[in-house]
């Protein structure tokens, strides 16, 4: 796994043994990307249930000009500092651009800061059961008014989320195959 674009194109992610993690595949993340194009500059990212990091570490190369990263596995936490730190080297952003924050995503309050991009990649055998959850007590509380949210889900769901409007989808619809829908408010 590598980040796919930007300064920090072909960098080589390290990943946690076993199977608790699940990293992004390269091609759903170059879609993605590519559909997000340029609006990506600038933007403030947080990427939960973040993993190898590589969805706020493709956002970082591609030009966000910071990126939260949330995870509590102790492995994925030490791949991710690692994470993290090659991708600001290669792309010489400052160590402030990239946070690694070891915190439950359910455990996110009003007043922390606010995001304008928001990556999702839970653990797919939770999703059905915590979507609704995951947005209330997760997305909800770090969203900025125009952020868009990105999930990663296995592509036979169809979520639909109160107070969230789905503006595309992307990949296979597929119960075996990863898939993304991204959100916005809904007016």
């Amino acid at each position: 796994m590598r980040i796919t674009g930007g300064s920090a194109r072909g960098i080589q992610l390290k990943t946690p043994k076993g199977d608790q993690t699940r990293p992004a595949t390269d091609r759903l993340r170059e879609s993605i990307f590519s559909s997000l194009g340029p609006s990506v500059q600038d933007c403030r990212v947080a990427d939960l249930f973040a993993g190898t990091g590589s969805y706020g570490l493709e956002a970082l190369s591609r030009g966000a000009s910071s990126a939260s990263f949330y995870e509590t596995d102790r492995q994925a936490l030490a791949c991710l500092r690692q994470n993290v730190q090659a991708v600001l080297r290669s792309s010489g952003l400052s160590s402030d651009a990239g946070r690694v924050v070891a915190r439950d995503v359910y455990s996110l309050k009003d007043g922390a800061s606010l995001y304008d991009l928001i990556f999702l990649d839970p653990p797919y055998d939770s999703i059905a059961a915590n979507l609704s959850r995951m947005f209330e007590q997760a997305v909800d509380p770090i969203a900025s008014p125009d952020a868009r949210v990105i999930l990663e889900l296995p592509g036979n769901l169809q979520p639909e989320l109160p107070g969230w409007q789905l503006i595309r989808r992307l990949g296979k619809a597929s119960k075996d195959k990863p898939s993304a829908a991204i959100f916005e408010r809904a007016p």
